[in-house]
């Protein structure tokens, strides 16, 4: 492969890119603790976009096992969404970037 086809290769990368991080606006996912008693709903951007919680643990008592419950949905959602976004990007940058060791794409999607 010739210079002008990697920069040609390279150009087309960067534009597949850019065009999976937009979509990924797009992409949700909600994680569930607590038997489904919290729900947070994340997008492929990782901005929670929705916090459901059941009416029955909104007592002052509970307060520290509500927070513990919504932390616990988060993170489900980041990482969830995070496999997600992963494929995304794999999918559209299929075919064009070689496998070269070391080459981690991962550092793109934050």
């Amino acid at each position: 492969m010739n210079m002008m086809d990697m920069f040609g290769k390279m150009k087309e990368v960067q534009s597949r890119m850019k065009d999976a991080q937009e979509t990924l606006s797009a992409v949700t996912e909600t994680g569930e603790s607590g038997a489904g008693l919290v729900k947070v709903t994340v997008n492929g951007l990782k901005n929670v976009l929705k916090i459901e919680i059941d009416p029955d643990l909104i007592r002052p008592d509970d307060r520290e096992m509500l927070q513990d419950l919504v932390v616990a949905a988060t993170n489900k959602a980041m990482a969830n969404v995070e496999t997600k976004a992963r494929e995304h990007l794999r999918q559209a940058t299929e075919g064009l970037l070689p496998n070269i060791p070391g080459l981690n794409l991962d550092g793109l999607m934050s």
